[in-house]
């Protein structure tokens, strides 16, 4: 309530009206007995106190609808008081508080050690680890990784791709300067199937780049190689060399004749 509605009120009171004109009390509203200033008042409760001080018709600024609103705030109800917990409820809570305090009690007469880091664990584990990666060294240098064979291959496919965008793009560069004359739907249907062809084209050239190598390499695979002795020597520390099998040639009959006939 505001001053001006216990001041309503006042006078209402003051001046003994009939019953029928006093504001009538709905159900469920607050009570305007021992009126004071901050009590909860409704919204239509008010209304009926404008009214009956005079409603829109009243002359005296100081009941005025504005006037009796003036300094009124919503008014929140306290809160319901906290219903008793139950037995049930007391029991576990003071079980939980129980059990705390003889985790509580535990860990103060046998506190757990705080746990070092793993150099302080293993304060050796450094040459541990020196030692392991000697032992397993790879011994031979091919075995040290495909490094190499990796970057060449990724290199070799970069460049690939790089060569099928930069064929894409400069057909499609040179036809649609080309056709500078035509309209734009026209230039850009006949740069976009330039392109498509020149790809098309650049994939079937690697296509069959790449079905002739395979054919070389089945065709490698396929070829044996057989290896023939034609002749074999046998050299003594005193004596001349001798034949002891295998074929002879005529570049070797004449050149053993021209040993025999010198002097």
């Amino acid at each position: 309530m505001t001053p001006s509605i216990v001041e309503g009120l006042e006078t209402l009171r003051n001046e003994a009206r009939p019953q029928e004109e006093k504001p009538p009390l709905q159900k469920d509203e607050p009570s305007l007995d021992g009126a004071a200033v901050g009590n909860p008042v409704s919204h239509s409760q008010v209304l009926d106190i404008w009214t009956a001080l005079g409603g829109p018709g009243n002359r005296d600024r100081r009941y005025t609808l504005e006037m009796l609103l003036r300094g009124s705030k919503v008014y929140v109800p306290p809160p319901p008081p906290t219903p008793e917990p139950s037995k049930e409820y007391q029991a576990l809570m003071a079980r939980l508080r129980r059990d705390h305090e003889q985790q509580e009690y535990e860990r103060m007469t046998n506190p757990v050690r705080p746990m070092g880091t793993f150099s302080q664990r293993f304060p050796n584990s450094a040459g541990m680890a020196q030692a392991f990666a000697a032992v397993n060294r790879p011994i031979r240098e091919e075995d040290l990784g495909d490094d190499d064979v990796t970057y060449n291959d990724v290199h070799r496919q970069m460049m690939l791709i790089l060569n099928f965008l930069v064929s894409i793009l400069g057909v499609a560069a040179t036809l649609w300067i080309l056709a500078r004359w035509w309209n734009t739907p026209a230039r850009l249907f006949l740069t976009m199937g330039g392109s498509l062809l020149v790809g098309i084209a650049e994939i079937a050239v690697y296509s069959g780049y790449i079905w002739h190598l395979g054919e070389a390499e089945k065709k490698d695979r396929t070829t044996t190689e057989r290896k023939e002795v034609l002749q074999t020597w046998t050299v003594g520390a005193d004596a001349e060399g001798v034949a002891v099998g295998g074929k002879s040639s005529p570049e070797d009959e004449n050149l053993r004749r021209r040993k025999r006939g010198s002097p």
